[in-house]
């Protein structure tokens, strides 16, 4: 099987996926495709739920193990499509279609660099790949719910599309509930101590608001009032306001440092994460993986966007054809040539290092 062989059927697979709906916590028939193209290549391969995983042939548990992840879920298409988004249609040497460009073409790129190597012995990592489930909505069953069953992983490629650059380091996200508090009265009455102005105070705050430590790779910590919700009848002042505060954390702080901070320092009556377990990630910039990408002449950046990075213990890299500021977007598409460029570009990086 030849490489070019391996990159036009990782196209029909990525034609076939985008003809397969697959919004998060339903890519059972996505899966399917994806176990058909182990079985055509003779890859020994498992299914847990709708997560397909498999290892090389060569496995040696003395070895270190390098995992190579993509996602096949999508987003629901917004509104905005021109064209049917489970349609994959070929025009001006773009691939169009939901999910194409997040994370289909990283996603097949990734299967064909594996299924190049998979049968090549005396490699010096282990390879699992894990073809996941639920990342767009970080649900319970995805990469997160592999991590006990695959084996022990050393350090990651996380397939998502960032021009074929290497993303040494990715923000991590806390959402936070928080809530004003105030006197509920009638809105004909007196009353100094109304919920929605006491939240005028609070949200200056939060606009104003600075954590001390930034990072070389992701900058500083960004925090954004994204929702704000209170009363439901125009006569009556409510009792609190609630709101919504999305942060997003760099590599110099932990979310519980984070969820610590704003406990203590915030004006809000009270501050509540919803979760903890989307950190930011990042891999040292001497590591081999980086140091292979920069010597075949891929640029380092920061990611502000969050993936399944997030749910990784260990140093990994984010890294896949396709242009992230064409994720989520009307009429998506990734370049037939990206996809080519990437397997290619997958394969040198990891000759280097295997």
């Amino acid at each position: 099987m030849t490489q070019q062989e391996l990159i036009n059927d990782a196209i029909s697979l990525l034609k076939k996926l985008i003809e397969t709906q697959s919004f998060s916590s339903e890519e059972d028939q996505t899966a399917l495709h994806i176990e058909d193209w182990f079985k055509r290549y003779h890859i020994d391969y498992k299914r847990t739920q709708n997560n397909v995983w498999a290892i090389n042939k060569y496995f040696d548990e003395s070895k270190p193990t390098l995992l190579l992840n993509s996602h096949h879920d999508t987003v629901k298409p917004n509104s905005a499509y021109t064209k049917d988004p489970l349609k994959a249609i070929v025009e001006d040497g773009k691939l169009y279609g939901l999910g194409s460009n997040d994370a289909g073409g990283c996603l097949v790129s990734l299967i064909a660099t594996f299924t190049h190597f998979y049968n090549h012995e005396d490699l010096k990592y282990n390879l699992v790949i894990v073809a996941s489930a639920e990342e767009e909505s970080s649900g319970p069953n995805g990469l997160n719910s592999m991590l006990a069953v695959i084996p022990k992983v050393d350090v990651a490629i996380v397939g998502e599309p960032t021009l074929m650059n290497l993303a040494v380091a990715e923000k991590g996200l806390v959402v936070f509930d928080a809530v004003v508090k105030g006197t509920p009265s009638h809105a004909a009455h007196p009353n100094d101590n109304n919920a929605i102005y006491n939240t005028i105070e609070v949200l200056q705050w939060f606009k104003d608001f600075k954590f001390e430590k930034g990072s070389e790779a992701l900058g500083d910590v960004k925090l954004t009032v994204t929702q704000i919700n209170a009363g439901k009848q125009h006569n009556v002042v409510p009792a609190d306001v609630q709101l919504v505060i999305d942060v997003r954390v760099n590599d110099a702080y932990s979310n519980s440092e984070i969820a610590d901070i704003l406990q203590e320092k915030s004006p809000c009556t009270s501050i509540t994460p919803r979760s903890l377990r989307l950190n930011s990630s990042s891999i040292p910039l001497d590591h081999d993986l980086v140091k292979a990408g920069i010597a075949i002449g891929r640029t380092t950046y920061g990611s502000p966007t969050l993936s399944d990075q997030a749910v990784l213990s260990c140093p990994s890299l984010k890294l896949g054809p396709g242009d992230s500021t064409r994720s989520h977007s009307a009429d998506e598409f990734i370049y037939v040539n990206e996809i080519e460029e990437g397997i290619k570009i997958y394969v040198e990086l990891l000759e280097k290092v295997l």
